[in-house]
């Protein structure tokens, strides 16, 4: 969801791929302009039903990397936000070494997202907090997960080095946030 306080104008969906051909038939990415900053909402496909759809996401995370770059290079603060169904590190997941077989938690998912904030994007959240343990964005709906915090950070809000300076605060809304969805907010104070 993407709301603005200072209104909002629709500049485009999807990534211009080959997979996507700019009509994001999944419905997967809105790019919106806020006066001067530029908002990526995304859901990156997941993988977890399988080969086939795991392929499908390794081709989209490579094809959305490519088209992500337009905004490291700009002097317009850009933000990359949403949920991107990666755990980036040990630290976004509670059960690293029970999931490095899962799709999500992948060797060289992780290491994509590597080469993602080598690139030129930061992470909010991570920056704001410092290393450590969650706090988790999702939780599976079985096995009383969210009640026992057993989960997976996801979610992400990425800044390109023009919207860095802007960043104020990120924080997770873990209780009182959105019960009715596997999701938490995650919410970014940025400094317009």
């Amino acid at each position: 969801m993407t709301c603005s306080r200072v209104g909002l104008s629709e500049v485009g969906r999807g990534i211009d791929t080959e997979l996507d051909e700019t009509s994001d038939p999944d419905g997967r990415v809105l790019h919106t302009e806020h006066g001067d900053l530029h908002c990526v909402n995304m859901y990156l496909p997941n993988g977890s039903s399988g080969p086939e759809r795991q392929a499908y996401k390794e081709q989209w995370i490579e094809d959305m990397l490519t088209w992500s770059k337009r905004f490291i290079d700009s002097d317009e603060p850009a933000l990359l936000c949403g949920d991107l169904n990666i755990a980036h590190e040990e630290d976004d997941i509670w059960n690293p070494s029970g999931n490095r077989k899962t799709s999500g938690f992948l060797e060289h998912e992780r290491k994509w997202f590597t080469r993602l904030l080598d690139s030129g994007w930061h992470d909010l959240l991570r920056i704001h907090i410092g290393p450590g343990k969650g706090p988790y964005t999702w939780w599976s709906n079985r096995g009383r997960a969210r009640e026992l915090d057993r989960g997976w950070r996801i979610d992400y809000v990425l800044a390109n080095a023009a919207a860095r300076p802007l960043f104020k605060s990120a924080e997770v809304l873990r209780e009182g946030g959105l019960t009715v969805s596997d999701h938490a907010p995650l919410i970014v104070d940025l400094d317009m």
